[in-house]
């Protein structure tokens, strides 16, 4: 349950016992996005919590249209707030975002470790725009599943087409008889008026430098929002971070390169567990 008693859903793996590990996923995207990455890491040993954000999936929609960065940050706290334990956050793009504010800002969120993926403190807004873009693309929606995933194809050209083009249902809501994307569109404006606003990178380092946890940062080897300059800046402003690079994986790192993704943090929270 997220901030005010928003109804989040949420895909649970791993056993009641083991410690806790919040996947995050990106503006756009749902819960779904995690649906390869969080049984191997329950096998791992971890009890594993993947969220639909607000106005994303299954989750409740802000009844006002209001997207603001804060909220989300506050639907963190009270997420990590109800699991009554200090989890890890992994947290893609807007997921990252929201992490990042909910550990290092007050009231600051009680966690083990923050893993930020092809997120940091400022983006190439080039990036942020062609994503937007895309998400504007279609306001109509598709006449058909596999219409919706060839247009996901085309966006990212460097990912093989998926053997199955039903897998990308779970993103998908119908709406009369057309196939729309499972959020609410009003979380756009939100998003460009987030794209670097004045003072937005100070305070996302700043935030950084108060999470009093290990951070790592997770940058996709050829994406178009997290520039190499940009991810080598936060790691020098931010003295408890490092970093770790994909290769062949965009923005979308998990969905590009699962298994490398994986292999790239599995280090990370090994360092971590007893902590």
């Amino acid at each position: 349950m997220g901030r005010g008693g928003i109804l989040l859903a949420a895909d649970v793996w791993g056993e009641a016992s083991s410690p806790p590990l919040v996947l995050l996923h990106g503006g756009g995207q749902t819960r779904h996005a995690w649906d390869r990455t969080g049984p191997r890491l329950a096998t791992l040993g971890w009890r594993v919590i993947t969220p639909d954000l607000r106005g994303h999936g299954t989750s409740e929609w802000s009844a006002d249209g209001d997207y603001d960065l804060d909220l989300f940050a506050e639907d963190v706290r009270a997420l990590v707030a109800e699991l009554g334990d200090r989890p890890v956050l992994i947290g893609a793009s807007l997921g990252g975002l929201s992490s990042l504010l909910a550990a290092g800002e007050a009231p600051r969120a009680a966690i083990r470790a923050l893993v930020l993926v092809d997120v940091a403190h400022r983006p190439d807004p080039r990036g942020v725009r062609r994503i937007v873009e895309f998400m504007r693309r279609r306001p109509d929606g598709f006449a058909s599943v596999g219409e919706a995933a060839a247009a996901v194809s085309a966006h990212l050209p460097h990912r093989p087409r998926p053997d199955d083009p039903e897998g990308i249902r779970n993103n998908l809501r119908r709406h009369g008889d057309r196939w729309v994307w499972h959020w609410d569109p009003r979380l756009l404006d939100s998003f460009e008026d987030r794209m670097d606003p004045p003072g937005m990178a100070e305070r996302l380092l700043d935030a950084a430098r108060h999470t009093d946890v290990p951070i790592l940062l997770v940058r996709g080897g050829i994406s178009d929002v997290v520039r190499d300059d940009i991810a080598e800046q936060f790691c020098d402003r931010v003295p408890h971070a490092r970093r770790v690079d994909v290769a062949d994986a965009g923005h979308m790192v998990a969905g590009d390169r699962n298994e490398h993704f994986i292999d790239a943090i599995i280090p990370f929270l090994e360092g971590i567990e007893g902590t």
